[in-house]
């Protein structure tokens, strides 16, 4: 799933907001992502940033555990959420939220995907369905991070 927007603002402004875990529930439309564990700046595949949840259907209050999988300054940023198993690895889920962004005049065209294809059909199933929510979910998300940039 795909939704691309044009944001008047330059790509490391936007940049620097998704790589702050602390502004990670303003690019969400909803009220699901809540505050961040951790606070540091993401520098590269293999972080880590943790982020407070809510869903109520998925039992209320739980903690996701993002690892970074693409990273280039200023032009992608993808993440892989999951919770740690019991030596403490992250077992990913499966889907994987991607930002790419290219260079528009004084702006930034920005594409944002979130792609479900490693999920298996058991997890899926764990969590009703994938994807869990529709196409115009990740056309607010842009419209979300467009607000808050200019916040």
């Amino acid at each position: 799933m795909t939704a691309t927007r044009v944001i008047p603002a330059p790509p490391s402004e936007i940049f620097a907001l998704l790589t702050d875990p602390t502004r990670h529930k303003d690019t969400e439309p909803g009220d699901w992502v809540r505050d961040a564990v951790t606070s540091e700046i993401i520098r590269g595949v293999g972080d880590v940033f943790v982020i407070n949840m809510y869903i109520e259907a998925a039992g209320g209050h739980y903690v996701m555990h993002n690892v970074v999988t693409a990273f280039e300054p200023d032009r992608t940023i993808e993440w892989e959420p999951g919770q740690p198993d019991a030596t403490g690895e992250i077992a990913t889920g499966g889907w994987r939220w991607r930002y790419d962004l290219a260079p528009a005049g004084a702006s930034t065209e920005v594409t944002l995907r979130y792609d479900w294809s490693a999920t298996s059909q058991e997890q899926a199933a764990e969590i009703g369905g994938m994807p869990p929510f529709g196409p115009d979910f990740l056309e607010a998300s842009l419209a979300s991070l467009e607000s808050a940039l200019a916040n």
